[in-house]
């Protein structure tokens, strides 16, 4: 990918990207990433993000092993989210669920909709 001219970054220079697994279509996660994390998940097939708090690159995986193997990416109408679709392996939220999604609204408080894969 070389070039980036299509994509609206917003005025932090950063892009939201959701994150699909690619076997069955679950939404694990969103997160960000600017240029340079979307060029080098390009490049290593790896998804790589910007931790807006830390001000830093991160490798999905690289501390819990939970890694995410880029299979396709998307961007939308507007061409300011991409949809990247990956093969999860493990847990894609760091509470240790398979997905970030993983609290549904009862009508009355957010109820759990799934176990965890890890403690």
């Amino acid at each position: 990918m070389t070039d980036l001219t299509d994509l609206k970054f917003d005025s932090n220079g950063l892009i939201p990207a959701i994150i699909q697994d690619h076997a069955n279509g679950q939404v694990l996660m969103m997160a960000w990433m600017n240029e340079a994390s979307l060029r080098q998940t390009v490049e290593t097939g790896l998804c790589t993000y910007w931790s807006r708090s830390r001000q830093k690159f991160w490798v999905k995986g690289e501390t819990s092993g939970h890694t995410q193997q880029v299979k396709s990416i998307s961007m939308d109408c507007d061409k300011d989210c991409l949809l990247i679709q990956v093969e999860q392996v493990g847990a894609a939220c760091h509470d240790h669920y398979r997905t970030c999604f993983y609290r549904d609204w009862d009508g009355s408080s957010w109820t759990p909709n799934s176990e965890p894969l890890t403690s």
